[in-house]
């Protein structure tokens, strides 16, 4: 308990008091501990006051080593060639630094690797072979430290060889056609099946221990390590303890912290017994070649650890269930495209006769023109036709053989509890099943902060905590106004992006409908005003949209940070939210205006409806608004693949091609295994959270608008394809290795791909009834196309344009909207179902409106209903977790409670048999005496 501490002001030194100090250097290597030059505390300008506790520090001398490098760049070991190297640490020799930043880095560093050795830590210390400014401090974990951190950790280790029998899968009679898909089982070989429980360390005897070196893997080593590292002490001022390596790079105390890849990911190591799993990563995973094959998820989260794996478990999972909806959503678009010659509705559109009669009235005030309905057949056919015939397909033609309804929901459905029975299974196989809350501990940053006392509500006992009620409160609120001021702030660009659409419509219509483009003659009939406002308006949305996700991305880090949350899992499940809800309302606000917003509240030509009272709303073409939301998904969903694969791949690839360029050393035979991972990209803070973001995001525009863009599933499968190789490539190739880490399923991304499902339901019954114009048209072909209020004798599309274009009268035009030039007409068409001029109730909503309407609220109602309870019906059928594994689970607990716990209870029969005979003995003594009286 005794503390010693120094008191500097000035440049007058108190004197009487004893300092304990940190390393000294000499010649920028350690060389053990004595008492701080008293030059050194003579040239500090400013006045600081430090205490250090004797429990804090060393008990004895001690010093990290020099060792020169021994010249085996495959190394993974010290230079004795026995102990494992479990950590990297890398800094910067400070002698060329100015002398303030040189002298409190070097303390804080020498206080660090102190405390790291008081907890048991061997280091050794290592100059660069490239950079002589460069040092390298390797870390290895003892056996004894291994023990004590696996069972603060609950780290589950093998107890004996697994002795169930496998159940028979119904796939396997696919196996003889799926092995030729699967890596490489002499290379990649199955990993022993064992039963396991949570490491303990006085029970050493029970596990199946037959090399302690090889006993705990590599990456259960460096997860160990890293928990050190993140809580050894650096620093102590009062009762203010600052510790952990993250602020310490933060800082730039240290450059770098990174656990070693085994090898080279295109060359095998020459060490005897090094596993090469990299190299086998990239040759059967990452190698563009290996793109057919499976994933090795065994190898994978052996090497990166559970979160990484359950990762690319879920990718390979979806995509694979995309292929389905894929199947289906390019046969939609194929039959559409090969019967729209065949449409009635384009063939009236197209015709001279039908169409080029048809005189439209002008789209925007004053200067826009009259124009004919023929003038959008071309743009009529290929698209607009299609779309429709797509979504008819999706809804008849596809409830007859796929069992989706709308947006494949039910599929969805089935996609997310499959999963859960496939995620059960992942955990029961990598020992994540009793992986709880308990278990993880607080974050550094919430450790650091804790200065108040409560008492816990389960345990009674008091404990620490960074805030009051009030205070957590107070952090919470200014997180939601934040993220609800940046919700409100993209709302506000798209409402910027709207005025755009209506102001360039407006000059699109002037020069498009009298000038034409005789330079794109090729392509004019396809350039309609609406189509070149649509291209214009989703390419400045998309740029709005990578801009902003820049600015909130740092702004939602920050907001966490502030927020403090306990755990790792609560910051990211925090961060998550966050970022998700502004992401959503970031790429689906614009085409949530194009599906439910856009030519809905247009009013009449006479009585147009304006926008903050000066611009007039948009209009749809006369085929509805599907091909320009088709157009926006399209855009979106193509610039996005492309922006992220740019920030993946060529930008790490760019980094690291200059990275070597600047080393300009001959060959890598002779740069250390250590060295060549500090050359490659540091990992994200993150983690896969922006794999993940991306992929939800994908996913949504997947189910939200299928119904507009069925090709969405074939595009998402496309991407997802490259995606798993790119992702794995960078990984192996690109990036340090990662800090292993447990997980046991996907977080907080699950319910939010249950919520966008639910929600799926809703966006794709109403884009079908309101958006596009099926309903209308099925409602005239059986109601309106015969008697009574049609003269057609059977059902047919014919009439439907005349129809759905109501007659206005250009008399009645306001002096506000009249055009300039009026061509002597006298009636013009319009997209609604209105009563035409001269009508007692003229220009009102007439009954084929009301028909219609009700068609729309009666196809959504029961649409919704269907669909929702055949959710629940999946649901309630399919359980989370299959019978066989429970079967293995109860199966593990009771080997568990067998060996671990039945072992001492005879124990403890045994010590107390001895004293049940004394007992025996005394009382038949007793009873012999009593006779012989």
């Amino acid at each position: 308990g005794k503390k010693w501490s120094y008191n500097i002001i000035g440049r007058h030194i108190t004197e009487h008091i004893i300092v304990y100090t940190a390393y000294l250097r000499s010649d920028s290597l350690h060389t053990g501990l004595s008492l701080l030059s008293l030059v050194d505390m003579y040239n500090i300008m400013e006045s600081e006051v430090y205490e250090f506790s004797a429990a804090d520090l060393p008990d004895k001398i001690c010093f990290c080593p020099q060792a020169e490098f021994n010249g085996k760049p495959d190394s993974l070991f010290f230079n004795d060639g026995v102990r494992r190297i479990d950590f990297i640490l890398v800094y910067e020799d400070e002698d060329k630094k100015e002398f303030e930043k040189r002298h409190t880095f070097q303390r804080r560093r020498e206080y660090f690797e102190a405390s790291l050795m008081k907890m048991g830590m061997e280091l050794e210390a290592t100059k660069s072979v490239v950079d002589e400014k460069l040092l390298f401090v390797k870390v290895h974990m003892p056996w004894d430290v291994l023990c004590t951190y696996a069972e603060v950790l609950h780290i589950k280790v093998p107890l004996q060889p697994n002795d169930l029998t496998s159940h028979y899968s119904p796939w396997r009679i696919f196996s003889c056609i799926t092995k030729h898909f699967q890596p490489n089982e002499e290379l990649i070989g199955k990993e022993s099946d064992f039963f396991t429980a949570p490491f303990e360390k006085e029970r050493q005897g029970y596990f199946h221990i037959k090399d302690k070196d090889l006993f705990f893997t590599p990456s259960m080593r460096s997860k160990m390590a890293f928990y050190i590292l993140t809580r050894a002490p650096y620093e102590i001022r009062g009762n203010v303890k600052k510790f952990g390596i993250t602020k310490l790079l933060n800082s730039g105390v240290y450059k770098a912290a990174y656990p070693l890849h085994d090898c080279r990911f295109n060359v095998k190591s020459k060490e005897p017994d090094c596993p090469n799993e990299r190299y086998l990563l990239y040759n059967e995973w990452a190698h563009p070649k290996s793109f057919y094959k499976m994933q090795p998820l065994d190898l994978i989260r052996k090497y990166y650890g559970e979160k990484i794996g359950i990762y690319f478990a879920w990718l390979g999972f979806y995509t694979t269930m995309l292929a389905l909806a894929a199947v289906v959503g390019l046969a939609c678009f194929i039959y559409g495209y090969k019967t729209q010659e065949t449409s009635t509705w384009s063939k009236e559109v197209c015709d001279p006769e039908i169409g080029g009669q048809i005189v439209m009235c002008p789209q925007c005030d004053h200067f826009c023109q009259y124009w004919r309905l023929n003038s959008t057949c071309e743009a009529s056919k290929d698209t607009q036709y299609c779309v429709y015939m797509i979504v008819s397909l999706f809804l008849i033609v596809g409830c007859l053989f796929f069992p989706v309804p709308v947006c494949f929901l039910p599929s969805v459905t089935l996609f997310l509890e499959f999963w859960k029975r496939y995620q059960a299974e992942l955990e029961y196989e990598w020992d994540t099943v009793e992986f709880l809350e308990q278990e993880e501990l607080p974050r550094p940053e919430y450790e650091a902060k804790c200065i108040y006392e409560r008492k816990n509500p389960i345990t009674g006992v008091k404990e620490k905590i960074p805030y009051t009620t009030c205070g957590r409160c107070v952090r919470v609120s200014i997180g939601i106004g934040t993220v609800l001021f940046w919700i409100m702030l993209i709302l506000a660009s798209v409402v910027a992006i709207t005025v755009y659409r209506l102001a360039v419509f407006f000059a699109f219509s002037t020069s498009l409908r009298t000038q034409g483009l005789k330079e794109l003659e090729p392509i004019k009939e396809y350039v309609t005003p609406q189509m070149a406002t649509s291209v214009t308006a989703s390419l400045i949305n998309f740029i709005a949209i990578m801009i902003l996700n820049t600015v909130y991305e740092r702004v939602a880090i920050w907001i966490t940070d502030f927020e403090l949350p306990r755990t790792k899992t609560d910051y990211e499940n925090s961060l998550t939210l966050k970022m998700f809800l502004f992401q959503f309302v970031n790429y689906y606000s614009s085409c949530f205006y194009i599906a439910f917003a856009k030519g809905k509240a247009v009013g009449y030509p006479g009585k147009p409806v304006y926008l903050v009272g000066a611009y007039r709303n948009e209009e749809c073409d006369p085929g509805g608004c599907m091909i320009e939301l088709t157009t926006q998904l399209s855009i979106i969903m193509s610039g996005k693949a492309i922006w992220n694969n740019i920030q993946e791949v060529l930008l790490p690839w760019v980094k690291n091609l200059i990275s070597r360029h600047c080393t300009r050393v001959t060959s890598e035979n002779t740069i250390p295994r250590w060295e060549q991972d500090y050359r490659l990209q540091p990992v994200s803070k993150l983690g896969l959270f922006y794999e993940y973001l991306e992929m939800v995001i994908q996913f949504g525009f997947v189910t939200l608008f299928v119904a507009s863009f069925p090709l969405a599933p074939v595009l998402a499968l496309v991407n997802n394809l490259f995606e798993i190789r790119v992702d794995a490539w960078k990984m192996v190739t690109q990036f340090r290795r990662i800090v292993p880490e447990k997980a046991q399923d996907i977080g907080a991304w699950q319910p939010i791909l249950q919520g966008v499902a639910i929600l799926a339901v809703a966006t794709n019954a109403m884009i079908t009834a309101f958006t596009s114009d099926m309903i209308p048209r099925l409602v005239y072909y059986w109601s309106f196309s015969v008697y009574p209020y049609g003269s057609n004798t059977d059902h047919t599309m014919k009439g439907y344009i005349n129809s759905s274009l109501s007659v206005f009268s250009t008399s009645d035009f306001s002096n506000a909207s009249s055009p300039i030039d009026s061509f002597n007409i006298s009636t013009c068409r319009y997209r609604d179902f209105r009563y035409p001029p001269g009508h007692p109730r003229q220009y009102e909503h007439n009954v084929y409106y009301w028909h219609v309407i009700a068609a729309k609220l009666a196809f959504i109602i029961v649409v919704e209903h269907i669909v929702y309870f055949t959710k629940f019906i999946l649901s309630y059928m399919i359980p989370d977790v299959p019978y066989a594994v429970k079967e293995q689970i109860k199966r593990e607990k009771y080997l568990t409670q067998v060996i671990l716990h039945e072992t001492n209870l005879k124990l403890v029969t045994k010590r107390l048999k001895p004293s049940d005979d004394d007992t025996a003995d005394h009382t038949e003594m007793t009873e012999f005496n009593m006779k012989n009286m």
